[in-house]
């Protein structure tokens, strides 16, 4: 088990680390003790009607949801709404390869899939908070692979969805992207297996994930306009070395390829045999499908396609130079189109 710094209290809280029991695994086997980290705002209403669910993306913790995104006058107010972030499994922060023990610590880490963490989430929300429907559920990139598959499995529970920058089946094209994240990761020798001491092992595989991370998280746009040089770095070295390089290099590896797997095996068909008109059309929650323009990882053209299937849905792109990364919150237009489209959705009237 990792002792990580990195992961905790001081860099991603506050949070709370809640124990929901064994949790069967899609592709196998179970997680004994399954615990989610979970950070919530504002308060339960005594109709318990008033709650959101919001997810997490890969490398994302809740504590980037509460920086970002929600806030007093914002969409998500904690003033009006009782908001509940669970960290993904496989984050760092829930049960994860570098929190585990035994037989499911580091590269022995079970495969978990997106509809696991789904189906955990229900019986956290169920069992902890006696909730029988959610408001909204909402979340970018990974998160948003999530919102579909509570939209999928549960059309009842679930009364509005916004699906930000990510797709409801993860693309082949996509999936080839994920997997170069990973292999820059595993290549590099100090990666051993995934038996290293600490990231720092790795911090060649690492950096080479960051790199791939600027290349195509972010446009081409963004540079040439001098973005990065905007948010305080006076040449691409500077920003890959600091920013990007800076962000992953404390992460564990292993908490990323265990995220990436997953991601790149996102897809709510398999709630209907693998027919993902099928699977969309079970749909009832009041639907934003919102990609961000730029995107390169999930393009808004693959996100019209799947929102086309969604019964009654709606179509609201994000426009952003930033790209997928503008998730991390460093343009002040997306956030405020973003807000607006929350804001619309969470007043209209759903049965």
């Amino acid at each position: 088990m990792s002792t990580n710094p990195y992961y905790g209290q001081e860099g991603h809280g506050p949070y709370e680390t809640i124990g929901i029991g064994n949790l069967e695994l899609e592709e196998g086997g179970h997680i004994p003790d399954c615990q989610l980290a979970v950070a919530t705002h504002g308060t339960l209403n005594a109709a318990k009607d008033n709650a959101i669910l919001a997810t997490t993306w890969y490398s994302g913790t809740s504590k980037i949801m509460e920086q970002v995104y929600i806030g007093n006058g914002r969409a998500l107010d904690p003033a009006k709404y009782f908001i509940i972030v669970v960290n993904q499994i496989g984050n760092g922060l829930s049960t994860s390869p570098n929190n585990s023990g035994g037989a499911q610590a580091g590269p022995t880490f079970p495969k978990v899939r997106i509809g696991d963490d789904v189906r955990a989430q229900h019986k956290l929300l169920t069992e902890k908070y006696g909730l029988k429907s959610l408001a909204l559920v909402v979340g970018g990139s990974m998160g948003a692979q999530q919102t579909y598959e509570w939209a999928v499995r549960y059309p009842d529970f679930v009364k509005r969805a916004a699906p930000i920058a990510g797709t409801a089946k993860n693309t082949e094209h996509d999936f080839v992207f994920t997997e170069t994240l990973s292999e820059a990761i595993t290549s590099d020798p100090g990666f051993n297996g995934g038996k290293y001491g600490s990231p720092a092992d790795v911090a060649a595989g690492l950096k080479r994930h960051a790199k791939l991370w600027t290349v195509m998280g972010w446009s081409t746009d963004f540079f040439r306009e001098g973005r990065h040089k905007a948010l305080g770095f006076d040449s691409m070295q500077a920003f890959v070395d600091t920013f990007m390089t800076g962000y992953f290099a404390p992460m564990d590896p292993n908490d990323l390829l265990a995220m990436a797997w997953k991601w790149q095996r996102g897809d709510v068909s398999r709630n209907t045999g693998g027919d993902l008109a099928s699977a969309l059309g079970r749909i009832k929650a009041k639907t934003y499908v919102m990609p961000i323009s730029h995107d390169m990882f999930f393009p808004p053209s693959d996100c019209e396609v799947e929102q086309r299937l969604i019964p009654g849905s709606q179509f609201r792109p994000l426009k952003s130079i930033c790209g997928h990364l503008g998730l991390f919150g460093v343009d002040p237009e997306l956030l405020a189109q973003l807000d607006a489209n929350l804001n619309e959705l969470l007043a209209a009237p759903v049965s």
